[in-house]
């Protein structure tokens, strides 16, 4: 334990608390959170940020470079970007935190299942999950979401089936790690099922690390939407999302540059910042780094 571990027992001040100082001392991890919460709230307040309705054509404005009416310009369908930009965050942002969230809710629970009870379920669990992991993360994806067929919803299953072995390994090894310790033995001892073990005994010792691979997924998940989208596969035109917008500006790259900026530079910002909050999540909640 450093001196300053000791410091902070001496006054009192909670793992909590003290993850939380060490979070705030990490620079780049505070900016990733800020400009997470400023796209955030961007989504949510679309309807009242946005200068016009991102369904709205016009024939008129077809392909308008950025100005003071259109601050990043128009679509070759005369929509305002700015306006398919915000609303485009929604199902980006929704399609990361719910398919990492799925994820979650299929991966932990399987792999505490394999890492408690052992023997032929964990084998079981364990090729499944190698399976999976030994196919590109958005190769599989494309494939599952071609399987279930074009829409938002279908992507965001699809995402959270691929990345659910993740949680299944990293659940799965702590769980192996946990039960070999004696606070955990001494709890079958006294007759607690195995749920109830993973639920009360083992979970709670393995929150910090699942919140550092979730975050660090929700980036993943938030490229994998795009790319589903790109291909047609995610967010169906002509509801605006990331990937279909960089789809149709491809056609314009040389004519209408603006219209892969503006999407492409959001997608480049929000990723970059969901993992330099990962980043500084894992050192905050590492006892090992608690220095000053």
């Amino acid at each position: 334990m450093s001196a300053t571990t000791l410091a902070a027992a001496e006054r009192g001040e909670s793992p909590a608390r003290r993850a939380v100082r060490r979070f705030l001392r990490h620079r780049l991890a505070v900016f990733g959170l800020a400009v997470v919460v400023l796209f955030v709230l961007a989504a949510i307040l679309a309807p009242l940020l946005a200068p016009a309705d991102p369904l709205a054509t016009s024939w008129t404005a077809i392909r308008k470079a950025p100005s003071a009416a259109h601050w990043f310009g128009t679509d070759e369908n005369g929509r305002d970007v700015l306006a398919r930009v915000l609303y485009g965050a929604r199902a980006s942002l929704l399609a990361g935190v719910v398919s990492v969230l799925v994820a979650l809710l299929i991966g932990v629970p399987v792999g505490l299942l394999a890492g408690l009870a052992g023997g032929w379920t964990d084998t079981i669990i364990s090729r499944v999950a190698d399976a999976m992991l030994s196919v590109p993360f958005l190769i599989l994806a494309i494939a599952l979401a071609a399987f279930l067929g074009p829409a938002l919803e279908n992507a965001m299953l699809a995402i959270a089936i691929t990345a659910s072995p993740v949680f299944v390994r990293l659940a799965r090894g702590m769980a192996m790690e946990a039960r070999a310790t004696d606070w955990v033995e001494a709890a079958r001892a006294l007759g607690n099922p195995p749920w109830r073990l993973g639920l009360f005994h083992v979970l709670p010792n393995i929150v910090p690390p699942l919140l550092v691979q979730a975050t660090l997924a929700i980036a993943e998940a938030i490229i994998a939407e795009a790319s589903l989208s790109f291909l047609g596969l995610g967010q169906q035109p002509p509801a605006p999302s990331w990937g279909s917008m960089l789809n149709s500006a491809q056609r314009f790259l040389t004519q209408a540059p603006w219209l892969a900026i503006f999407p492409g530079l959001a997608i480049f910002l929000v990723v970059l910042a969901f993992n330099l909050v990962g980043d500084g999540l894992r050192d905050a909640l590492d006892p090992r780094s608690d220095r000053r």
